[in-house]
């Protein structure tokens, strides 16, 4: 009996080491998800490559021996989440004149607006005037409700790539962002979530069409990361897999179809969309 206990306990160490030793590591991991066939699993990107684990990066998880070239899958949104948060005038180069919130502006966009990497946005027929918002996007890793901001990272799984694509004439003239924000397609997000880095210090890009259109350091956001999830907390309760959008800096300029959108996030990668009219 003594053996076979002795036995059991081995097993479930050996099976949870993979797990461990990645949650040790002070260095950075960039989980993916991602479709094979009939496959849908979460993996962690090593080089041009992607490891399939057993689990989610939420939970519980283990490395496993599969192997996929970045090229043979297709990239998803990088996780399912139950809703979208996202940030209002969070750059003095975005807000102008205008000043600064003594709090994050939070305003939510519809999980059904996400797209992954290489999907196209479309722009709706009845509007004119659509931008692009470059952003990083928080990523929740446990439940928060009330986190003081000193904790506050503790509970961010990592970061991802985001862009806030704007409806400008119904931000302008509707009551509220429901369309303007959260229409479909309007939530492009990934390729990648990444943790370890350091959040509020990374440059964040914006091309059109290889043209550099917003370009600035994550440091001068006027909330940083552990607030805008600490403020939150206090009033909504955020789950494993809810996304943040944290503000855009800088002007931006309306799109139109045929454009590339690139959102580059300095140790994320880069996001890159298409853009297309809906037909009516």
């Amino acid at each position: 009996m003594k053996t076979f206990a002795r036995f059991t306990l081995v097993a479930l160490v050996l099976a949870v080491l993979p797990c461990v030793a990645w949650a040790q590591q002070k260095g950075v991991i960039k989980f993916c998800r991602f479709r094979f066939g009939n496959l849908v699993s979460y993996g962690v990107v090593e080089g041009d490559q992607v490891r399939r684990i057993e689990g989610t990066p939420f939970g519980p998880w283990r490395t496993t021996n599969e192997l996929f070239h970045l090229e043979e899958i297709k990239l998803l949104v990088p996780c399912q989440p139950s809703k979208v948060l996202a940030t209002a005038g969070n750059y003095k180069s975005h807000l102008g004149e205008q000043k600064p919130h003594p709090h994050p502006e939070l305003f939510f966009k519809s999980p059904s607006c996400l797209i992954a990497h290489g999907e196209n946005v479309v722009i709706p027929p009845d509007t004119e005037d659509v931008h692009y918002e470059a952003e990083l996007v928080i990523v929740i890793g446990r439940r928060a409700r009330n986190v003081p901001v000193e904790k506050a990272l503790d509970y961010v799984l990592g970061i991802t790539c985001g862009n806030d694509i704007s409806a400008r004439d119904w931000q302008k003239n509707d009551v509220q962002w429901w369309r303007a924000k959260g229409a479909d397609t309007f939530g492009p997000v990934g390729p990648f979530i990444v943790s370890g880095l350091d959040y509020n210090n990374l440059q964040l890009t914006m091309r059109v069409n290889g043209q550099v259109k917003q370009k600035e350091n994550t440091r001068n956001m006027v909330h940083n990361v552990a607030q805008i999830v600490s403020f939150a907390s206090r009033y909504i309760t955020l789950e494993p897999g809810d996304l943040i959008f944290t503000g855009t800096p800088g002007e931006t300029t309306a799109i139109k179809p045929g454009d590339i959108l690139e959102v580059e996030l300095e140790g994320v990668g880069v996001l890159r969309n298409g853009v297309v009219k809906a037909s009516r």
